[in-house]
């Protein structure tokens, strides 16, 4: 039976949204390949994700690699269009807002292919990240739209994507989340015993606070504050110690308290986090996940696409402002930080929801 709808995963945030769906897909009969493109290469960023989450191996991988936004995306695109003329499928797959999202997006949409987008919706309205780019325009040309929250619904019938388009499944992340929490590596394991004063766990890519070099010493500056409180756990990403040692900053990553890991696998970094006293990040999914283990969390960033952390959830944004983290971190540990509560649909069964719903679809056409 030929296939009806190719998968598309690129990147880390894209191997925890895929999980459940393929399992799903699985359960309710939806024929499906998976294609990875290869946007993440090294193995510590990619490899480990599919073993832990049982993701099946991909079908074809694109091996595109690492470069520039422009080179990067169109490498992806002139590799990807022959899978599509080999499959021939119904329909295709992206998830989230990385480069493989939008750059196979568009070959499906330019060869008549139908587009569907899981996390749809989702805006910071700051046009300067990549990532808002990548939403948007996914957004505009998918024929099927799920959402994580109702305010991204909102966002959708504003850019005029009509309403029975988008389907409000919940978040797939969660399920992901849900399903492996007992299997999470405790970070006493992950560390060698957990500091008696708690600790922080860390994690900064985001070329708005790492390209720069002002905004990424006042950060590493505050973190050493934040180590005078708490073991700051780093879990770096290898651009951001690039980008560090290329700052001569290193030493500010090697002062008491900063405990460095290199990049870990789904369930040391799930345990990590939801052992933790707080996190400080720049990375979206990390304010879901928090939100979801009721971990306060602080977001270096001065805008979310994902706002439903911050008014349902335990997030706070501070931006990179010392002040601002300093003082949030302080309420933390008085008081516990926000409570928050988990969003609607956060329940473990976004992915049956989308699997149930794209069957219905399929059958239709």
């Amino acid at each position: 039976m030929n296939t009806e709808i190719i998968c598309v995963v690129g990147a880390r945030p894209n191997f925890m949204k895929i999980a459940p769906i393929m399992a799903a897909f699985a359960k309710h009969g939806v024929r499906a390949k998976l294609v990875h493109t290869g946007q993440h290469y090294d193995p510590a960023m990619s490899d480990s994700f599919f073993e832990q989450l049982g993701i099946p191996r991909p079908d074809v991988n694109l091996e595109v690699g690492s470069a520039t936004h422009a080179v990067q995306t169109a490498e992806i695109m002139r590799a990807f269009e022959p899978v599509l003329d080999v499959e021939q499928p119904v329909a295709l797959l992206v998830v989230g807002d990385v480069n493989s999202t939008i750059a196979c997006a568009l070959v499906a949409a330019k060869k008549g292919v139908k587009v569907i987008h899981v996390e749809a919706g989702l805006r910071s309205y700051d046009r300067a990240m990549p990532e808002e780019i990548n939403r948007v325009l996914t957004d505009q040309i998918s024929d099927l739209l799920f959402t994580t929250e109702r305010a991204a619904q909102a966002n959708l019938e504003r850019e005029g994507v009509a309403a029975e388009r988008v389907h409000f499944a919940g978040n797939v992340m969660i399920d992901t989340l849900r399903a492996h929490l007992a299997r999470a590596v405790p970070a006493s394991e992950t560390l060698a015993g957990v500091p008696t004063r708690g600790y922080a766990v860390v994690t900064l890519h985001r070329p708005s606070n790492v390209d720069d070099e002002a905004t990424f010493r006042s950060l590493l500056e505050t973190l050493n504050q934040v180590a005078e409180k708490l073991d700051v756990v780093f879990p770096i990403h290898p651009r951001t110690k690039a980008t560090a040692e290329r700052f001569g900053m290193a030493d500010m990553l090697a002062r008491p308290g900063m405990r460095l890991l290199p990049p870990q696998g789904y369930l040391e970094m799930l345990g990590l986090t939801r052992d933790a006293t707080v996190v400080l990040t720049d990375s979206g999914g990390l304010q879901e996940e928090t939100t979801a283990l009721g971990v306060p969390c602080i977001t270096l960033r001065d805008n979310t696409e994902r706002p439903i952390t911050i008014a349902e959830g335990t997030n706070t944004l501070t931006g990179p402002n010392r002040e601002k983290i300093l003082q949030c971190l302080t309420d933390i540990l008085a008081n516990g930080g926000k409570r928050g509560r988990i969003p609607e649909f956060w329940d473990g069964q976004a992915a049956d929801r989308i699997a149930l719903a794209l069957r219905a679809w399929l059958d239709a056409l």
